[in-house]
């Protein structure tokens, strides 16, 4: 070990650690590594970490010996019970001022814990959101750190410096807000994700099982979209995977259709529940992929439930493609509407005061969902920074207006054809829904009052009044607790 003093050190040598430590030394950082399995140093620093500025920890005390005060320690280590071991091995080692970064994919609920749990001992505690995969991680990834607001001046300049940068060179990496505000953003960007790949995997089936695109058709017709208001990494590597050969036939036809999950998806849905936001879409998104993963019972039932008659996609191709994308586009507003709607709830639940815009902003390069569609999100909150719901802001009202029918087509049309969309069609239900002065929850308020004495509230009176009704004349006047989700 030599008495290099680095700027920070990294635990955790797996995809995320090594390209992170490499994009940290190319801006000019010296690294310190450590990594459980000693031998993982040994084949870094003699492969792709050889001749820069990073340096081998086979021990944690010699790790924490050789770094600058305060000292800053990235662990990219998996999420749960090895983030809190590795916390605890190293307390005994550190002095307050000192600063733990988690950079994997934590429950916020778990960062919020870990940041009271420092903070009593005199640390500070970051919690920081990681996006961009692989190549992220290497060339600039988006950054979302969250903790104890004490850390950021001695971290700005070294997150700043690896983050992506956006088209106006802003760095997609700025401090989101305490305790466990950085993985929830993250967690929420993930369920957007989710959303996404739903989405698309459903215009891609629709356009191939309903209207009859080849593969190389859909290359086309996906790189096409990824030049207008669509463009998006996610957008790209469709056209990407749809392109790809193995001994001439597609690649994607020999993937078996079960979609995995690491439970990002699950945890937004159960989020938006906990705080009563409708994220439908991400919720169905989540659940489709649950519904894929029955391959065997799905393939049995497709032999044993009756189908829809077999009937051909109405109007000519291409305005059917044209439909789709439409179609598309305006899910895509809803569920980053949805998402934005769950950041703000959590930002007044928890008092983080989240910057929607900036959490925008920082999404616009570097991350999986980046896309020209975040400039626009952006831009809605610069110029609205307490809107409501992004499907109110003029740009998305004219999107929308514009997509309607079209929209409302795809979704009848493959509901007519036996082809499921279940976050098409959560998308349009949730417009529908958000746009009508009057929904049939008065019924659902009646019944509850009629078996469980629940109590309603009247159109006729203030909203904060609450009545019931012996709705059989065998009822009393006492009422159950009300509340509301």
């Amino acid at each position: 070990m030599t008495d290099t003093q680095a700027d920070i050190a990294v635990i955790g040598l797996a995809v995320m650690g090594q390209n992170l430590v490499l994009n940290l030394a190319d801006h000019g950082f010296t690294v310190a590594v450590h990594n459980r399995t000693v031998s993982k140093i040994d084949e870094f620093l003699a492969g792709p970490g050889r001749g820069k500025s990073i340096v081998g920890a086979p021990a944690l005390p010699e790790l924490v010996r050789v770094l600058k005060r305060p000292r800053r320690i990235l662990m990219m280590v998996k999420a749960g019970e090895a983030v809190d071991a590795t916390i605890e091995q190293l307390l005994p080692l550190l002095e307050p001022g000192d600063i733990l970064i988690d950079g994997g994919n934590s429950h916020y609920a778990d960062t919020q814990r870990r940041c009271r749990s420092a903070e009593a001992k005199g640390l500070l505690f970051v919690g920081c959101g990681v996006s961009g995969g692989e190549e992220g991680a290497r060339h600039g990834p988006a950054l979302m750190p969250g903790g104890s607001a004490a850390a950021w001046p001695a971290l700005q300049p070294i997150l700043q410096a690896i983050a992506a940068r956006a088209s106006d060179g802003t760095p997609c990496c700025d401090w989101i807000g305490p305790d466990g505000a950085g993985h929830f953003v993250k967690m929420v960007h993930n369920g957007i994700e989710y959303g996404d790949m739903q989405l698309i995997a459903e215009a891609y089936h629709v356009l191939r099982a309903g209207i009859g695109l080849s593969v190389d058709e859909l290359h086309r017709v996906f790189a096409a979209w990824n030049e207008g208001e669509l463009d998006s990494f996610l957008i790209a590597i469709t056209r990407d995977i749809l392109a790809y050969r193995e001994r001439g036939r597609p690649l994607l036809d020999k993937i078996l259709d079960a979609a995995g999950q690491k439970g990002t998806g699950k945890w937004t849905t159960v989020a938006s529940l906990d705080l009563g936001v409708p994220l439908t879409l991400i919720a169905e998104a989540t659940f489709a992929r649950a519904l894929s993963a029955l391959k065997e019972q799905r393939v049995a039932a497709s032999r044993l439930l009756p189908k829809p008659p077999v009937r051909r996609w109405k109007g000519a191709r291409s305005r059917a493609i044209e439909q789709v994308r439409l179609a598309l586009y305006a899910s895509k507003i809803v569920s980053y509407a949805q998402g934005f709607m769950l950041l703000a709830a959590a930002s007044t639940a928890f008092g983080w005061r989240l910057d929607l815009g900036r959490i925008a902003s920082i999404w616009r390069n570097g991350c999986i969902i980046r896309s020209r569609f975040l400039d626009d999100i952006t831009r809605a909150y610069a110029r609205q920074p307490d809107l409501p719901c992004l499907l109110l802001a003029p740009f998305f009202k004219r999107a929308l207006a514009k997509a309607q029918e079209a929209w409302r087509t795809v979704v009848s049309e493959a509901a007519l054809c036996g082809l499921p969309t279940p976050a098409f069609s959560s998308a349009l239900a949730f417009y529908d829904g958000y746009r009508s002065k009057q929904l049939p929850a008065n019924l659902i308020q009646a019944q509850r009052d009629y078996f469980g004495a629940h109590t309603y509230e009247r159109l006729d009176r203030p909203r904060g009044e609450f009545f019931h009704t012996d709705w059989t004349g065998r009822g009393g006047t006492v009422t159950a607790q009300s509340y509301n989700a």
